[in-house]
C-alpha cells in the first residue's frame, strides 16, 4: 500500500506520517517512511536548493522541473522497489503537492504539469492520500511560531504571501473533491493524538478491505 500525506504548511504532516509508520510497524507491517523533496541522497541535495530563501527568484517552471527531478529519483530508486517488496510506503508529500503548489499556487499550466508528473512518477498513484487541512493563515502562524522558538527554520515557501498559500489550500480541497475514493480529509487543528487515532482507523479499514475496494 502506498500512502501519502498532503496539506498546507503547518498541518503536522511529518508528525502524523511518523506516528502512522510507528503504529503500522507495531502491528507487524514492514514500512518505508519517506518524504518529498529529499527522500533520496540526490533528493537531499535538491531539497537544499528548494528550501533555501536565497533562491526565491526561481521561476515556477524551474520549481516544477526541480521537484519532478527529485520525484523521478524517489519513485525509481525508493518507492517502487519498496512496494515491490510488499512493504507499506508512507510519503510526506508526493505529486499532489506539485499540483497544489506549482499548479494552483504558482499558476503553471495543467497540461505542462501533468505531462511532467506522468514522466516523474511513471504513472504511480497513491492508494490513499491523507489531507491534513487547516486555514492557510493558521498554518503559517504555526510555522512562524516554530521558527521563533528555534524548533524549525522558515524555508522559501514559508516566506511566500498569504494569498499564495490560500490558493494552495483551496487547490488541495479541489483535488480531494475530484477523487473522493483516494482522498480522506482531516481537520489538522485537532489534538495530535486524536488526529492520529482518526487516521489509524481509516488506514486499518483500507488494509482490511478486499483488493480493488
Amino acid at each position: 500500500m502506498f500512502i501519502t500525506f498532503e496539506g498546507p504548511e503547518g498541518g503536522g504532516k511529518s508528525t502524523q506520517a511518523r506516528l502512522l509508520a510507528e503504529r503500522l510497524r507495531a502491528a507487524g507491517h514492514t514500512v518505508t517512511l519517506t518524504r518529498e523533496p529529499g527522500g533520496t541522497l540526490a533528493g537531499k541535495a535538491m531539497r537544499a536548493i528548494w528550501d533555501d530563501p536565497a533562491h526565491s527568484d526561481l521561476l515556477p517552471i524551474t520549481d516544477l522541473l526541480l521537484i519532478c527531478a527529485d520525484r523521478a529519483q524517489h519513485v525509481g530508486s525508493l518507492i517502487r522497489p519498496a512496494l515491490e517488496r510488499g512493504e507499506i510506503v508512507i510519503s510526506d508529500r508526493y505529486a499532489d503537492s506539485t499540483r497544489a503548489y506549482q499548479g494552483y499556487g504558482s499558476g503553471v499550466a495543467s497540461a505542462t504539469l501533468e505531462t511532467l508528473l506522468r514522466i516523474a512518477t511513471g504513472g504511480l498513484v497513491p492508494d490513499l492520500t491523507i489531507l491534513l487541512n487547516l486555514p492557510a493563515a493558521e498554518g503559517l502562524e504555526r510555522r512562524h511560531a516554530a521558527s521563533q522558538s528555534g524548533a524549525a527554520q522558515l524555508d522559501r515557501l514559508d516566506r511566500r504571501s498569504l494569498e499564495y498559500h490560500q490558493r494552495v489550500q483551496a487547490g488541495y480541497l479541489q483535488l480531494a473533491a475530484q477523487e473522493p475514493a483516494r482522498w480522506v480529509t482531516f481537520d489538522a487543528r485537532q489534538p495530535i493524538e486524536e488526529l492520529a487515532e482518526e487516521i489509524w482507523r481509516v488506514v486499518q479499514a483500507r488494509l482490511a478491505a478486499p483488493p480493488g475496494e
